[in-house]
């Protein structure tokens, strides 16, 4: 098997390293060719340009796609267009709004180029060794592409979820979900540190791993981050990120649902960037751990 992919950011490097560790040929292009270089040290076929990249491919060919949301994807399909041919697939996988993945779609099928949106989760640790795809598109088209998402997901991790856009709507809720579940942990923590107890917040943090209700993965990298720095006195309280929640925010409302803990998540990270707080450190902390983002450190802390 081979592919063709473009993009290789935190998310993009980790997924091709996941492929390339199970045997498939993958043609890499990014932007900056220092990356490329790179990822080639690593077993990828380097491609320094959108013409290139497609002609180090065998025809039907599939392009994964990486890239920031909104112009940047845009003006790589347009860059790649001209040496596309009927037949070939296009999947977006980065964070897509879902109307723009659904007018990709139309656009790329008037012309006979297939195209699928991948909303994809589990972090870096996802993309590295087993991701979670939710998928939009044609299921014709999915089903030709089927092997390729079972080796880039974790085990019973992927799904054709709809037709076009789907796949990034389903990711877009998932990404207000995640608010609002980060917001519970540093709330809860922060209670737990104004206490009238001298708590041991990572030992409490522990034990709830350990059968509790509320154990979970994001309860682990909060913990992990808890052993490290107690009162996470080297982070500032500002937590980054925001657009894929609005959007989630936005069409749950437009559909009658009304995501208020999601709405209430989203004013708080607004919030965490005016004004230091313990759950804002608690979350940047977290989405530090799965994601790698980025962090705002006191100065002269480590």
């Amino acid at each position: 098997m081979e592919i063709g992919f473009v993009g290789l950011g935190r998310m993009g490097r980790n997924v091709v390293l996941n492929l390339l560790e199970k045997k498939v040929r993958v043609v890499a292009h990014n932007r900056s060719p220092e990356k490329v270089r790179e990822i080639a040290k690593a077993g990828a076929v380097p491609a320094f340009s959108p013409s290139e990249l497609c002609a180090k491919l065998k025809s039907p060919r599939v392009i994964w796609l990486m890239v920031t949301a909104g112009a940047p994807v845009d003006e790589m399909i347009a860059e790649l267009l001209p040496h596309l041919r009927k037949g070939d697939l296009l999947i977006d996988g980065g964070n897509s709004f879902y109307k723009d993945s659904i007018g990709r779609h139309d656009s790329l099928r008037s012309g006979g180029i297939d195209f699928l949106d991948v909303g994809t989760s589990g972090g870096l640790g996802g993309a590295r060794h087993g991701a979670c795809l939710t998928i939009g598109g044609e299921e014709t088209v999915f089903k030709k592409a089927e092997l390729l998402f079972k080796l880039v997901a974790c085990k019973d991790g992927y799904a054709h979820v709809g037709g076009a856009g789907a796949g990034h709507y389903v990711k877009i809720i998932h990404n207000g979900m995640e608010y609002a579940l980060l917001q519970a942990y540093g709330e809860g923590f922060e209670a737990l540190a104004q206490s009238p107890y001298k708590l041991d917040l990572p030992k409490v943090a522990k034990v709830w791993q350990h059968g509790s209700v509320i154990r979970s993965w994001l309860l682990e990298l909060a913990q992990s981050a808890l052993e490290k720095d107690p009162k996470l006195e080297r982070l500032e309280g500002e937590v980054g990120g925001g657009e894929t929640g609005r959007w989630a925010i936005g069409q749950a409302w437009e559909a009658g649902a009304p995501f208020s803990s999601v709405a209430n998540a989203y004013s708080a990270r607004l919030r965490s960037r005016q004004k230091d707080s313990f759950s804002g450190k608690v979350i940047a902390a977290v989405r530090n751990g799965f994601g790698g983002h980025e962090v705002t450190r006191r100065e002269g802390r480590k």
